[in-house]
């Protein structure tokens, strides 16, 4: 598990610091989770909600690609947009949540969220 998540981290860190130089910083879950609500429209906006999208989406593959049962997603799972408001949620919801690294935090709501069945 450490593994996946030190795999996850790396990668996303270069995205991170990638998007920071053009304006996106995203240290904690909760500075995701601000990017993720959008900001205040328009072309913004829009840029805000790719890259919230395309974080979540490398993250998701890293995650399963290095082990299968670390997220279990159902059948029909609920639209990327959705889940991604149910994230900001829960990272907005406690200080611990906000606090966490942003892949980590994200990894845990990823968990939480989508558990597998023993």
């Amino acid at each position: 598990m450490k593994t996946i998540l030190a795999a996850a981290l790396l990668a996303l860190s270069c995205t991170a610091a990638s998007a920071a130089e053009g304006g996106f910083v995203t240290r904690t879950a909760g500075d995701l989770a601000d990017v993720c609500s959008g900001g205040p429209g328009g072309t913004e906006r829009t840029a805000a909600l790719n890259f919230c999208l395309g974080y979540a989406q490398g993250l998701m593959s890293i995650t399963i690609d290095k082990d299968k049962n670390a997220v279990c997603l159902p059948p029909n799972p609920p639209s990327r947009i959705s889940t991604m408001r149910d994230f900001t949620t829960w990272a907005r919801a406690s200080e611990e949540h906000r606090s966490m690294p942003a892949a980590r935090g994200l990894l845990a709501f990823f968990q939480e969220r989508f558990p597998c069945k023993s």
